[in-house]
């Protein structure tokens, strides 16, 4: 994959995407959207990858929008599109009908945000549809849309409430203010901080956790499971939902190796591919039983 603006490497199965811009802080542009949404897009279809790690290179993770273009860096026809780009052409004839946002909200493998830095604007927004956020002890955060005339971006105002709540997520937005990790560990943000020398390996452990011990079509049903239903007023769509996925799965290969491996008491080797061997129930939402 021949990127400009993001670096990809698949270490082992875990696919490590890493913002590359340092020279701007690793500041976003529609480009840059563009190539997180082909690398989610592809790691999503492959089955080589199980677990996706996001870092910045250099001293930040993403110092927000680039806004050298000055007061019209985001209008109509300034360098618009900062954070949809529906349409527009992606690297390597990939996928051209989704923003980075969709691209990560619907990839069937985990992410996990690994924020050395500054993250700020869409540089905190674009680690929110990931799964797991941690931190370094000097990485900064800042929801600063009102004090800039905006309003929050990349479905950010359905995201955050669902991770910190909707008090912490109004005084943060609200107020516009630059916070450090404490606050970001404090707020449910993040769910660790480590010193900054420490924040790609314990990346990567996490990863290599789900990547080793977890099988691959469970983890993608998972992922959609907890995202799609977490709003749902009672849990009766998701109860008819997981009992029918159950019943397709306890017929197959990956239940009777996950027990043999239990008790065998050894790692366990899951044949089942998330390219091939999905249940029939999925995508359920397809269905019109998800809204």
């Amino acid at each position: 994959m021949n990127y400009e603006q993001i670096t990809a490497v698949n270490e082992d199965g875990v696919l490590v995407l890493t913002l590359n811009r340092p020279d701007k802080l690793n500041a976003y542009t529609a480009q840059m959207g563009r190539e997180l949404s082909h690398a989610f897009n592809s790691a999503s279809d492959d089955d080589s990858v199980r677990a996706i790690v996001v870092t910045g290179a250099g001293r930040g993770f993403c110092a927000g929008a680039d806004i050298s273009g000055g007061t019209g860096a985001f209008g109509d026809d300034g360098g618009a599109k900062l954070f949809g780009d529906r349409g527009a052409a992606a690297p390597e004839g990939g996928r051209k009908d989704a923003s980075f946002i969709e691209a990560m909200f619907n990839c069937t493998k985990p992410s996990i945000a690994a924020i050395n830095g500054a993250a700020v604007g869409v540089g905190i927004t674009l680690a929110l549809p990931m799964d797991i956020r941690i931190a370094s002890a000097d990485a900064k955060f800042g929801f600063v849309f009102a004090r800039r005339g905006l309003t929050p971006e990349a479905g950010s105002a359905w995201f955050l409430p669902r991770i910190v709540g909707l008090p912490q997520a109004l005084r943060w937005c609200y107020s516009g203010k630059v916070f450090g990790a404490e606050e970001a560990l404090r707020g449910g943000l993040v769910s660790e901080v480590v010193p900054p020398e420490q924040l790609l390996a314990k990346a990567m452990e996490i990863a290599r956790e789900i990547a080793d011990e977890c099988a691959p079509v469970s983890i993608a049903l998972t992922r959609q499971l907890l995202w799609r239903f977490t709003g749902d007023p009672t849990p009766m769509g998701l109860v008819e939902v997981d009992s029918t996925l159950n019943r397709q799965l306890g017929a197959g290969p990956d239940v009777r190796e996950g027990v043999a491996s239990f008790f065998e008491k050894r790692k366990p080797r899951f044949p089942g591919r998330v390219s091939t061997d999905m249940p029939a129930a999925y995508p359920w939402w397809n269905d019109g039983r998800d809204a």
